[in-house]
């Protein structure tokens, strides 16, 4: 049977997998290749990315339930602040990358701020996963 606690799960792989292979786009364009797709590619899973971090938070916060006793309460406040911080990190990367890109500001630090930003996103959504992961295998959290 289907019920809204559903919508959390079906969510959240998305901006994992978009902020990541995004940072990965943005990492080899600086690196490795000059490529212009890349960097657009970097931004459009950016955007995307961001979006779906906001739903991925706005439906934990609103359709799953919070444990109250027991070692899982520990990881799932953790849990819930890192999602939150990713929704900041990669909002305020995403909103200065357009900007950057709509007045055409050519400075190589708004690049690296950006770049800077991407990377504490990536990390940071890793870790969201990872803890999300924790809860479900270890502790049955959702099944």
């Amino acid at each position: 049977m289907f019920n809204t606690a559903h919508f959390h799960p079906m969510i959240v792989h998305f901006p994992v997998a978009l902020i990541l292979v995004g940072f990965l786009a943005d990492f080899v364009y600086l690196f490795f290749s000059k490529e212009k797709c890349l960097s657009k590619m970097g931004l459009y899973l950016m955007v995307l990315g961001t979006l779906g971090a906001a739903a991925a938070f706005l439906t934990g916060h609103v359709f799953t339930f919070e444990p109250k006793e027991g070692a899982i309460v520990e990881i799932f406040e953790r849990h819930e602040t890192l999602a939150l911080v990713t929704l900041v990190i990669m909002a305020i990367g995403t909103l200065i990358r357009i900007w950057v890109l709509v007045y055409k500001k050519e400075e190589p630090m708004y690049k690296w701020l950006v770049f800077g930003l991407y990377l504490l996103g990536a990390a940071s959504v890793s870790i969201t996963g990872f803890l999300g992961g924790t809860m479900v295998m270890d502790y049955m959290m959702g099944l």
